[in-house]
């Protein structure tokens, strides 16, 4: 299938390069934590880490609070674990994900349960056009960024990397300002099939609510993720809300392509987060924040 990439007019990106930098830190010295809850973590129904701490998850939809999305982007594999949904047990083509590991690049996740061999729509050829690197029958885990600072509702909304569109309007944070009630990420996983029947128009504005789609949605604080850190280095950015649904999904990988060809028709060059990035080490227990809801 075949989508517009054609953008705006060449014009101001008032996010670009408005990232805030923090460095990554080891996580534990001398048998004390360094640094906030992380992420991604367990995510199965009843669990809590047990990290303490006073930081209180949006356990509403984002826009709610005026948070909007400013960026999507997905991991090989999930980096958060939901038994029997998302887990060890899961299963899945190996192709590209072999050969990216040899070549030292993405490392992937944990997979759903839903790939079946037996089944065209989990192994048939898919012409990709947007996206690269993807792979029909795999599974990845879609993050979308979310703030309230960024250039909301204007065509600088979305930005790559993401941390501009976070901090696009980084002056109007102050000494009181709340990260967890202020940044978020809603994170979905899925199975790509090649089914026109599973077919989304707009996966790049946020999770799928609809139906199973965003029914159960676990709410915590954590952190940003992604292959820099693990359980010895962790992220500086934290604490920030996540929500995310603990079940599988099955879209088509039309889906997937078109919502890459609307990223490359924003204004920001989105080129760099149209492929799968590598996933995190599943964080730890004593890394993970205690409280987990529903």
């Amino acid at each position: 299938m075949a989508f517009s990439t054609v953008g705006p007019p060449d014009g101001e990106n008032v996010c670009h390069e408005k990232k805030v930098e923090i460095a990554n830190v080891q996580c534990v010295i001398d048998q004390v934590n360094q640094t906030g809850e992380q992420s991604g973590t367990n995510v199965t129904e009843g669990y809590k880490g047990n990290q303490a701490t006073t930081a209180v998850p949006i356990t509403v939809p984002y826009y709610q609070k005026g948070l909007c999305p400013v960026n999507v982007h997905w991991h090989l594999g999930t980096e958060h674990l939901s038994a029997g949904e998302y887990d060890e047990t899961g299963t899945g083509p190996t192709e590209i994900a072999h050969r990216r590991k040899l070549a030292g690049k993405a490392r992937q996740g944990f997979q759903c349960n839903l790939y079946d061999d037996s089944e065209d729509m989990f192994t048939s050829h898919y012409d990709w056009k947007y996206c690269t690197d993807m792979e029909v029958g795999q599974t990845y885990e879609v993050h979308w960024p979310h703030s309230t600072i960024g250039a909301c509702g204007t065509v600088n909304q979305f930005q790559s990397p993401f941390y501009d569109g976070v901090f696009c309007y980084s002056e109007l944070l102050t000494a009181d300002t709340v990260i967890n009630e202020n940044v978020g990420v809603q994170a979905q996983i899925f199975t790509i099939v090649n089914d026109e029947d599973y077919y989304y128009p707009d996966l790049m504005r946020g999770m799928i609510v609809d139906g199973d789609f965003g029914a159960d949605v676990a709410k915590y604080t954590g952190s940003t993720t992604g292959t820099s850190r693990d359980n010895d280095v962790c992220s500086g950015y934290s604490p920030i809300t996540w929500q995310v649904d603990r079940k599988c999904h099955m879209v088509s990988a039309s889906t997937f392509d078109k919502m890459c060809a609307d990223m490359l028709s924003q204004r920001d060059d989105m080129s760099g987060d149209v492929y799968p990035h590598g996933s995190r080490a599943l964080v730890a227990d004593h890394l993970a924040a205690d409280n987990h809801s529903r």
